[in-house]
């Protein structure tokens, strides 16, 4: 393959990822205003929760959707160079994740505890640590350079997100409430889901940077 049709295989992959991306962004966020999803508490109740009951294929198309477009971003870095091994890993990781997340249904606590619940709970919490890890080292060997440095930003807000789950959790003892009931674990986990997803969203569009800046410099010739 030459270095022209490289770039542009990478630039299309990169494209389709940050455009799926964004629509999985603008489902999720119409899911919050429209019944029978409405009804979920956004702030205590999960992400997970869209999942459950009637409509809840929507959500499951919508987090396929976003493995999808990882699954092209990630392909379009390594066209180009851009990602390490620790990260295409750590991708795979965020991947098969939200894939069990789809497959495994969240616990129903009006019924009790269960397998499905447990891998989902595990799943989406591998998934939720491997995507901002990945990104990171992404952007590690590109400092300086604006794409990298949003990258981080991202990768940081959600990681940063664990900290109010942390704290409550190590507290649990001294709370008179259940560590998940002492903290907005909705909102918390809606803000660590939308920096997770602008993370893809930012390296897609780096990946289809170097056919535009081509197509760009051989239009001024």
């Amino acid at each position: 393959m030459t270095l022209s049709a490289t770039r542009v295989r990478s630039s299309a992959l990169g494209t389709a990822g940050a455009a799926v991306s964004l629509v999985v962004v603008a489902v999720v966020g119409v899911m919050h205003l429209l019944a029978p999803w409405s009804r979920h508490d956004p702030v205590r109740r999960t992400i997970s929760e869209y999942a459950v009951g009637p409509g809840g294929w929507l959500f499951d198309v919508a987090v396929l959707g976003l493995v999808a477009a990882t699954v092209a971003v990630v392909a379009a870095l390594a066209l180009r160079g851009l990602v390490p091994t620790a990260g295409m890993v750590l991708f795979g990781v965020w991947c098969v994740g939200l894939v069990l997340v789809v497959v495994f249904e969240k616990t129903n606590w009006s019924v009790g505890p269960s397998l499905s619940g447990s891998i989902h709970r595990y799943a989406s919490l591998a998934a939720f640590l491997a995507l901002p890890t990945a990104g990171l080292l992404t952007a590690r060997g590109h400092r300086g350079q604006a794409w990298a440095r949003w990258v981080t930003v991202f990768s940081v807000v959600a990681l940063a997100s664990f900290l109010p789950i942390i704290g409550a959790i190590a507290l649990n003892p001294v709370l008179a409430t259940p560590w998940y009931r002492a903290v907005p674990l909705g909102l918390i986990e809606r803000v660590l889901s939308l920096a997770e997803v602008l993370v893809i969203v930012v390296l897609g569009f780096r990946a289809a940077r170097p056919a535009l800046d081509e197509r760009t410099a051989l239009s001024r010739t």
